[in-house]
């Protein structure tokens, strides 16, 4: 059915990105960012686009006719509609209104349709629309990103593991912020499982918090929805490490100015992970992930110090 074989789709996708350690001078910690910005989208989200539509096509619920249609405020439905031009099925994003213009020319740059619901019903409005759609149309197939368990079982067995091996080490801390919860839970059972101790922390960004040096009021790190994750293990979380927005994209400038091109949930992990490092003191190592690039953020607060 594919114009691209799955299985070497899914290879390519799940294949290494660089995990590189970056030493926290004030915490005498090592701070490991995985570089998941380097997958072919640009973000972590083709991991799971990947593992969702591979099991959904072994099962039959993908064909030539399928729509696939998701709820997203951009990184999952732009790895959705990658995936979705390479296997040749029709791809159907419902975003809110409100999110940045560069995330929709991407979507539909590739090929994919957006539909964009009210902004003040937030990503459940959105959510909504698509079980809708799916009442309407047996066509199509939902991923249910906030709600599918191979969501995390992706990071589980692909990104977690990976992490893991390219430490080389004890890992003692792993943090990320939610919004689907994937990340933050594969990765913590992958610890687990490969007898790591560490400390899981999410991570919260406090919207519209600034401080001194810091003067920009932001609105919001993109892709961090709290309350929407019916994947998170609360039980599973050791730690709430709380971020103040400005400090988020601060941190997401100065990897930038470092050579890390990414995106302001990249900012919120890696001020997360310097938290956590100064809790536990030198000598320790805490992971992270670089969730996307930069360049789908162009119109936000990221850049709005440039403009």
């Amino acid at each position: 059915m594919a114009r691209l074989d799955m299985k070497a789709w899914l290879s390519r996708v799940a294949g290494s990105t660089a995990t590189v350690p970056i030493p926290d001078e004030e915490s005498g910690c090592t701070i490991w960012v995985k570089l998941e910005y380097l997958l072919p989208s640009g973000s972590t989200k083709d991991r799971v686009a990947a593992f969702v539509l591979g099991h959904a096509i072994e099962r039959g619920d993908v064909t030539e006719d399928t729509i696939v249609v998701e709820a997203s405020s951009g990184s999952t439905s732009i790895a959705l509609a990658m995936a979705s031009a390479l296997l040749g099925v029709r791809f159907v994003a419902v975003m809110p209104e409100g999110v940045s213009a560069e995330r929709v020319w991407i979507i539909r740059r590739y090929g994919g349709e957006v539909v964009l619901t009210p902004k003040e019903k937030g990503i459940l409005g959105a959510i909504e629309k698509t079980k809708a759609m799916a009442a309407e149309d047996p066509n199509v197939f939902l991923p249910r990103q906030f709600e599918n368990p191979l969501n995390a079982l992706a990071h589980q067995r692909i990104t977690g593991p990976e992490l893991i091996t390219q430490v080389g080490r004890s890992i003692h801390g792993f943090v990320a912020g939610v919004g689907t919860g994937g990340t933050l839970m594969g990765v913590a059972r992958a610890l687990d499982e490969m007898g790591h101790r560490a400390r899981i922390g999410r991570v919260r960004p406090t919207t519209g918090v600034c401080f001194q040096g810091m003067p920009e009021v932001c609105g919001g790190i993109p892709g961090v929805v709290d309350g929407m994750s019916a994947i998170l293990d609360e039980d599973r979380i050791d730690r709430e490490i709380e971020v103040p927005d400005c400090e988020a994209v601060h941190a997401a400038r100065e990897l930038i100015a470092r050579g890390f091109p990414v995106g302001p949930s990249s900012g919120l992990n890696f001020a997360a992970a310097r938290r956590l490092a100064a809790e536990l003191g030198p000598g320790h190592d805490v992971a992270t992930v670089l969730c996307d690039r930069m360049e789908r953020y162009f119109s936000t607060d990221l850049f709005q110090d440039l403009k």
